[in-house]
């Protein structure tokens, strides 16, 4: 990984790697919850973590923070061994470094903006639509990558309604809905499921026109978070790679391009109309 001017570079796309060390921790959290005949719904409930979450954690596909280990550790036994166990996890080198940090940054933003022309971001994709694209790529996935894949999704997607202080704005390109990704049954449900998405009082969805001669997103995706400390953090991403941007210079740009896009952009109202009727034609 390099690191210039702000600007990290990050290898090998895909959603995080999974270390040794990881799943041979999430082997401890399951092996002590059947013991102590929990299933995940009631571990989660206990600790204050979603199943999806306590799923990640066993198959070695999520990196645990600092009270979920407590919270497993005092509900299975209070022995302090998972504690210990906690402080040697990591994960492979390459991306998996660089999305633990992301992770952590949007995990706690208050401000979150994105802007897409390839595919729905993650955030607000349906199961549908994302096994669609799991079950797609290349190189191809194993049954168990294309399910851990999809908890970790899902398990991120809680940000959208359990951080009801963080601004989301999302930008999305009229052509991800009519590129008609999976088919039009999984087309209509994911509209639906944006619409409904929309209506949450902290994020705002605008569509970018299929029609327009110019706007300021054309060199590609944006993301751009806001910290609690009024840090912003930037990513650019390719199809093999990305970067994580920190440089104030070059998240001026990034930012200044975000506020052009939005007034480029349909209008909140205009684009929840244009989404129904794309619904009504499927």
């Amino acid at each position: 990984m390099a690191d210039s001017g702000g600007v990290v570079g990050i290898g090998g796309g895909g959603e995080p790697e999974s270390s040794d060390s990881l799943r041979t921790f999430g082997a401890m959290v399951q092996a002590l919850r059947e013991h102590a005949g929990l299933s995940r719904e009631e571990l989660a409930e206990t600790i204050g973590y979603s199943k999806h979450m306590v799923a990640s954690v066993e198959l070695g596909r999520r990196m645990p923070d600092a009270a979920f280990v407590e919270g497993v550790d005092r509900t299975l036994g209070n022995t302090g061994a998972l504690i210990r166990a906690a402080r040697h996890l990591g994960r492979q080198p390459g991306l998996a470094a660089w999305f633990r940090r992301w992770a952590g940054l949007e995990g706690t933003a208050i401000t979150l903006y994105t802007y897409e022309c390839r595919l729905i971001p993650g955030l607000l994709q349906t199961e549908a639509y994302a096994r669609t694209l799991f079950n797609h790529q290349l190189p191809p996935l194993g049954d168990e990558q294309v399910e851990a894949q999809w908890v970790a999704r899902a398990e991120r997607q809680r940000l959208l309604r359990e951080r009801p202080n963080t601004e989301f704005s999302f930008i999305l390109e009229e052509g991800l809905f009519v590129r008609r990704t999976g088919g039009a049954a999984v087309t209509r449900q994911l509209i639906d499921h944006v619409l409904e998405i929309a209506e949450l009082r902290n994020i705002e969805i605008q569509v970018m026109p299929q029609v327009r001669e110019i706007h300021a997103g054309l060199d590609g995706p944006i993301r751009l978070l806001e910290t609690s400390e009024s840090r912003w953090y930037g990513y650019c991403e390719g199809q093999r790679g990305g970067l994580l941007v920190s440089d104030v210079k070059e998240l001026s740009v990034l930012q200044r391009r975000y506020a052009r896009m939005r007034s480029q952009a349909l209008t909140s109202e205009d684009s929840v109309s244009l989404l129904r009727r794309m619904r009504g034609d499927l």
